[in-house]
């Protein structure tokens, strides 16, 4: 007897060869854009095509990523945010089709002495805020059948290191925020994912050297070999550019079945 055919599911289209990212006629929004892995997604995306809602604070920094999209002929809409206004955040988020939470902050310390309002900062711009976005951005992807959420989360959501308490605990939480996105989002088209890279060449990374010098009672210049990128099997910092290929790759057409995990790029930190 032979077997019953399984119809291709919309979209699906195995033969063909791979497509390019096209986001012509979407809207997406990267929060902490002015800088890092924020400013390269932003940019990334824009060149897929995308109107790029382009959210941070730093009002200086979302000129020149403005400045830059423009050189390169591309479309970025500045959008000045603390994200701890968090009914702003979730208003900002409407009528998006692709979201990228992104925006973190740091701060190294020992837990008996972490300042309880930094925690829960943390907490609230990292963990709190991404809610309030995907809340804001779902009814829209909802009604029109895609969506694309892309938490940018780090190692540090799938293992712990000393002293980074808050940044931890916001990371694991929301690894858990965007696999319950993924399980409620599927049926509408929507998927939901965590980036997980390694230690990145960004201003956070280079602001953590003092700090954890600090802790480790070691010299800064011995941070980098010693703490950082001691348990990566490649030693380098990876670029933002590369992590912005990543979320790249989730948004388009071969990620389609990629929903509710963890894509990790860490140069081996992991494996061990």
């Amino acid at each position: 007897m032979t077997p019953p055919s399984i119809p291709p599911v919309h979209g699906s289209t195995p033969s063909a060869p791979p497509s390019p990212l096209d986001l012509g006629g979407r809207t997406a929004l990267v929060t902490g854009a002015a800088g890092g892995i924020g400013r390269a997604c932003a940019l990334r995306l824009a060149a897929a095509g995308a109107k790029v809602r382009a959210v941070d604070r730093d009002a200086a920094g979302l000129e020149a990523l403005a400045e830059r999209a423009q050189d390169l002929g591309v479309a970025v809409e500045p959008h000045v945010l603390d994200l701890t206004d968090l009914d702003a955040a979730e208003q900002a988020a409407a009528g998006t089709d692709v979201l990228v939470n992104n925006a973190g902050l740091q701060l190294v310390r020992p837990i008996e002495e972490f300042p309880p309002d930094t925690f829960h900062t943390v907490l609230t711009v990292m963990l709190e805020a991404p809610f309030r976005l995907i809340r804001g951005a779902l009814p829209h992807m909802y009604e029109q059948g895609w969506g694309r959420i892309v938490n940018v989360s780090s190692v540090h959501g799938l293992r712990a290191s000393a002293f980074k308490s808050a940044y931890v605990a916001a990371k694991h939480g929301l690894e858990g925020l965007s696999k319950v996105a993924a399980l409620e989002g599927a049926p509408h088209g929507v998927t939901s994912n965590c980036v997980n890279p390694g230690y990145v060449r960004t201003p956070l990374v280079e602001k953590q050297l003092a700090d954890q010098a600090r802790a480790h009672g070691i010299p800064e210049e011995r941070v980098l070999a010693e703490v950082m990128l001691q348990d990566s099997a490649v030693k380098r910092l990876i670029e933002p550019e590369e992590v912005a290929e990543a979320v790249a790759y989730l948004c388009g057409p071969q990620a389609s079945f990629v929903t509710g995990t963890s894509l990790v790029l860490d140069g081996g930190w992991t494996a061990h």
